[in-house]
């Protein structure tokens, strides 16, 4: 019995010594191969990564905050960070990154970096980013007579309607499929006004500012240039862009490799990327991505940070690119050669610099597909946009009640 004990302790010291780590989709995949070269460089630390399909990230990180199990270090896309940051489980990281030989805050793009600060407080560490922009068929605004890429809403327009003269009514300038809500949400984050106003607490989208982006969304549709279709009712957006059935369309960096792996060879070269327009010059976009994070109560603290820093080296972000594609957050990584000569991914770095986050409440992913409705029955008739703002200010201010009562009760409590 007492050689059971013994062994059951020495079996449990085991498991004290193995970092926890939760990793993503995809990324779960690739990361375990740099894993090793961190536990060579560590040899007191052994990482045991566990693979986590996208789809049941969300719930089973809920799930293992209510039975007390979550991980040491954590995969968080940068839009969850308000949620765990309510429920308290994240560990403040500025003491760190202040201390740290590796990570840098000054060389991250703003606005990435913002994503992970919550009511002040510095939580996460972006691993790689995620944005939108334009690829665009090259020969087609040649045919067209667009002799260079539109930088403002204005000129964006005069070249839309171009193209849609050049390819006639069975095909179109953009694709802009009605289940998505980036295109609506990386226009409004062009305006000076906010998506929602008093402390993040009530819809904002009836105000002129974002008046004139959901507006200028709406006309793309209005003037025939993009389909109100959803991308279900496309059989294959990579075969009808080299089809030419639209010539703008805007999408994320996975689409880079895609793209070049299903280029036909007579198009070779006719494509490319193209930062986001913006009402009167080049225009901000959506700062997504996700983060590495560490959580309060893991005893392994110390040893999750060193593995922070180590896949936050320039280096290594350098090999998470080539193996997977994801853009590094930055700005030291994109000195590399074969991110800073790469054409098509040149435009993702220019966009970057001008990403924003969006509004920083855990309830942002419901509103975002509240706007993709509300946009998509104006853009179908079925309500005129002022009605549908005035809808879907009054829908978000219900779902963001809990956030004001939960504010007001701090004021009253802070005295």
């Amino acid at each position: 019995m007492l050689l059971a004990v013994v062994l059951v302790a020495g079996c449990a010291r085991q498991d004290d010594d193995v970092l926890r780590f939760w990793a993503m989709g995809r990324e779960a995949e690739v990361v375990t191969e740099l894993i090793v070269d961190f536990e060579r460089e560590h040899p007191g630390i052994r990482v045991e990564v566990q693979h986590i399909p996208w789809s049941a990230a969300h719930e089973k990180l809920l799930t293992a905050f209510a039975g007390d199990g979550l991980p040491d270090i954590c995969q968080l896309g940068n839009t969850w960070m308000p949620e765990f940051a309510a429920l308290g489980v994240l560990e403040p990281l500025q003491d760190r990154v202040d201390a740290s030989p590796v990570v840098r805050e000054d060389d991250y793009f703003p606005g990435i970096w913002g994503t992970n600060v919550i009511d002040g407080t510095l939580l996460g560490v972006p691993w790689y980013v995620d944005t939108r922009l334009l690829y665009y068929r090259k020969d087609i605004l040649r045919a067209a007579g667009v002799e260079r890429l539109p930088v403002t809403w204005e000129e964006w327009r005069v070249a839309m309607a171009a193209v849609q003269r050049e390819v006639g009514p069975r095909r179109h300038a953009i694709l802009m499929p009605l289940n998505e809500f980036e295109p609506q949400v990386s226009l409004a984050l062009q305006q000076d006004a906010p998506m929602l106003r008093d402390d993040n607490g009530r819809g904002n989208f009836s105000s002129p500012g974002i008046g004139r982006a959901l507006a200028f969304y709406v006309d793309m549709f209005e003037q025939g240039w993009a389909p109100a279709v959803s991308e279900t009712q496309i059989s294959n957006v990579w075969d009808e862009f080299f089809k030419g059935s639209f010539a703008f369309y805007l999408s994320g960096p996975w689409n880079i490799r895609e793209f070049r792996r299903r280029e036909p060879p007579a198009l070779a070269g006719e494509w490319g990327t193209m930062a986001l327009p913006g009402p009167d010059g080049p225009g901000a976009g959506i700062a997504g991505g996700t983060s590495l994070v560490l959580f309060r109560d893991s005893p392994r603290k110390e040893a999750a940070w060193k593995l922070v820093e180590y896949l936050s080296r320039p280096d290594v972000q350098k090999r998470f690119h080539a193996m997977i594609g994801n853009l590094p957050p930055r700005r030291s990584t994109w000195e590399d050669p074969a991110l800073a000569n790469d054409e098509l991914s040149r435009a993702f770095r220019d966009q970057l610099e001008r990403v924003e986050p969006t509004p920083q409440v855990l309830e942002w992913e419901r509103i975002a597909q509240e706007l993709r409705l509300a946009t998509e029955r104006v853009v179908r008739g079925r309500e005129s946009q002022s009605e549908a703002m005035r809808r879907l200010d009054a829908k978000v201010d219900d779902i963001l009640a809990k956030r004001r009562w939960v504010r007001a009760r701090k004021a009253e409590a802070a005295p």
